[in-house]
């Protein structure tokens, strides 16, 4: 049976203790729910062609767990690079940032890192066709997950935008996003501050 009820503020400063932990009890069935939105945003991805591309924004974050996934790279790795865009759709100028948000609380530092900057690193093989510095990446050559970024977006990344390649299905991958968003949130277990981690075998 699921709990109901209301608070009895209409300012967050007029909260009781009570009100409080109802809204903390009510919560947590919402909470449980994030990968299916996660996985409901990636089906509508499905739905849009990336302009100009001649792949859907979906095929794209599948194409990149694919080759994540066959390179051997482990389960953060592989729902790192499936919901490295997740955040196109809402936030296509900073989409990077913002799919780092979605992932942050669930997989390692060094992952959520790399989805965050990947933007930066992905205009290496583009930026000099709009008079950008495509070296603009290497204001971070001293930072410990400069090389993870770099072999991410080489890898993984700008590599993933092919047709023909042979893709594995979302519901291939599902059970994966489901694993990492049913990990306790910022589990410094998971998050592993400072540790950088291989991308594959």
């Amino acid at each position: 049976m699921t709990e109901t009820g209301t608070v009895s503020f209409t300012q967050m400063k007029d909260g009781t203790r009570e009100d409080y932990e109802l809204l903390e009890r009510l919560e947590k069935p919402y909470l449980a729910l994030t990968p299916d939105r996660v996985l409901d945003e990636l089906r509508r991805q499905g739905e849009v062609t990336l302009e100009g591309y001649r792949i859907t924004r979906l095929t794209h974050g599948l194409q990149s767990a694919t080759r994540a996934e066959r390179d051997g790279a482990d389960l953060d790795w592989i729902v790192g690079a499936l919901l490295h865009d997740v955040g196109d759709g809402l936030a296509p100028q900073n989409h990077d940032r913002f799919s780092a948000e979605v992932i942050r609380p669930f997989v390692r530092w060094d992952v959520a890192w790399v989805v965050e900057h990947h933007g930066i690193f992905q205009s290496f093989y583009y930026g000099h066709h709009y008079g950008w510095d495509r070296n603009a990446r290497d204001r971070f050559k001293d930072h410990p997950c400069y090389d993870s970024c770099a072999e991410f977006c080489e890898r993984w990344d700008q590599s993933s935008f092919d047709p023909a390649y042979d893709t594995l299905p979302l519901e291939h991958f599902e059970p994966l996003v489901r694993e990492v968003f049913a990990r306790k949130a910022y589990d410094p277990a998971v998050i592993r501050e400072g540790f950088v981690s291989r991308l594959a075998e």
